[in-house]
């Protein structure tokens, strides 16, 4: 059976997420100072980052603000605590991309890496996956191990955070060595170690997502970060995956894009 998260590994979590010392602000609520993205479909607007996508043909691709850093830091992150406020309206979805490489060779805003979906299917948002890579690894309630030779093992589930993205929700993404954690307005979604070198990443990029196809808008606000420095890489050992460990597929989604239906608008 698998087990459910101990209420002291929770609390433990819960109280790491609301401490506010060290954070500070990657945007500067006037302009896109440090990122970078596609002049015509990001702006800032009453002290808000707006993406827009209009349809199938803008943009053709999933493409990204990216975070290039500024004089308190580089735009290559490796171990911190990232907060966010974001909404989505429209059948789409978006997501805090992270440890993220640059696709040069789909377009000059495209990249690859772990990302902390925000999708109006509860399965999905604040799940542990990876953009134009190894796909999802665990759903929004579920807690995994990737071995190795990069197979999913299911540690642990518990409740999934139940959110409407077309509202304000705060996302937060903690990444220390090889060891993942989402939550949502506090509460965790999903998190994952990753054992498999081959394809993961200790450091990259720090990007918002705007998804092609199906016409969204994605606002963003009050982004802070937090440096750590107490990352530790834990090897695999004989011990990593618990005895009770499921191991599992990797997960399909029926809802590539949104729900089929567009989100409630809601007023700025």
């Amino acid at each position: 059976m698998i087990r459910i998260l101990s209420l002291a590994f929770v609390l433990v979590l819960s109280t790491a997420a609301q401490s506010e010392d060290d954070f500070v602000p990657l945007f500067n609520g006037k302009d896109l100072s440090g990122w970078d993205g596609d002049p015509a479909l990001w702006k800032v607007e009453n002290g808000t980052i707006i993406g827009t996508c209009s349809g199938p043909e803008s943009p053709k691709h999933n493409t990204f603000l990216i975070w290039r850093g500024d004089a308190r830091h580089e735009g290559t992150l490796k171990d911190f605590e990232l907060r966010v406020n974001v909404r989505v309206t429209g059948d789409n979805n978006s997501g805090v991309q992270y440890r993220s490489r640059p696709l040069p060779e789909v377009g000059p805003w495209a990249i690859a890496g772990y990302q902390c979906d925000i999708h109006p299917a509860i399965e999905h948002t604040g799940m542990t996956y990876e953009e134009k890579g190894r796909g999802i690894f665990g759903l929004n309630g579920q807690c995994l191990i990737l071995d190795p030779k990069g197979e999913r093992w299911l540690v642990s589930e518990h409740q999934p955070v139940a959110i409407k993205v077309a509202e304000w929700n705060e996302y937060t993404v903690i990444a220390r060595g090889n060891h993942l954690i989402h939550l949502i307005n506090g509460q965790m979604s999903s998190q994952l170690t990753d054992f498999d070198e081959k394809g993961r990443a200790l450091e990259g990029l720090l990007a918002f997502q705007l998804h092609s196809g199906n016409a969204n808008t994605v606002e963003i606000k009050e982004v802070r970060l937090k440096t750590l420095t107490d990352g530790e890489v834990k090897p695999f050992t004989g011990t990593s995956i618990p005895a009770d460990a499921k191991k599992v597929e990797r997960p399909k989604t029926r809802n590539p894009q949104g729900l089929g239906t567009p989100s409630a608008p809601v007023n700025r």
